[in-house]
């Protein structure tokens, strides 16, 4: 928890459609540094909308981050990376590709399309901790993110 009390809640949006992971990660969030509130969006479809504040989402948050698995049913992850970074309204939110895929090709795909960073889920439970406390580490404690409305 942050200890000043006058930071702003992160806002974070994962996209995974991995029930588990959805576990693990909130539970790798839930004792942080830093004070969140993590949203869910099971497929690509849905993440749209939550992040275009459609539909059962018209009052959601925006977020500050978005953690974007890649293999995801109705609207994969790389459509979704596509979509944000071509929105002038959503582009400039932060987005973690962490996904099973090791495919130099999925890499180079993320990065072209702008991803700030690609981390290829580990699938050792305590490493799969590690991996998303140290997301929190860097993205929550070190990195300046931009906060808009």
């Amino acid at each position: 928890m942050n200890s000043s009390g006058s930071e702003k809640e992160i806002e974070i949006l994962l996209v995974e459609d991995n029930p588990g992971d959805v576990r693990l990660t909130i539970e790798a969030l839930k004792d942080g540094k830093v004070h969140n509130h993590l949203s869910v969006a099971t497929d690509g479809v849905e993440a749209m909308e939550f992040l275009r504040r459609q539909g059962k989402f018209a009052s959601a948050s925006r977020p500050d981050l978005i953690l974007l698995d890649l293999n995801l049913p109705r609207k994969d992850g790389r459509e979704v990376l596509s979509e944000i970074k071509e929105d002038p309204g959503l582009r400039a939110i932060p987005v973690v590709i962490l996904t099973t895929s090791q495919a130099e090709e999925d890499i180079i795909r993320a990065y072209n399309h702008n991803a700030n960073c690609y981390i290829t889920k580990p699938v050792d439970f305590d490493q799969f901790i590690k991996v998303v406390k140290s997301i929190e580490d860097f993205w929550l404690t070190v990195v300046k993110l931009p906060h808009e409305e």
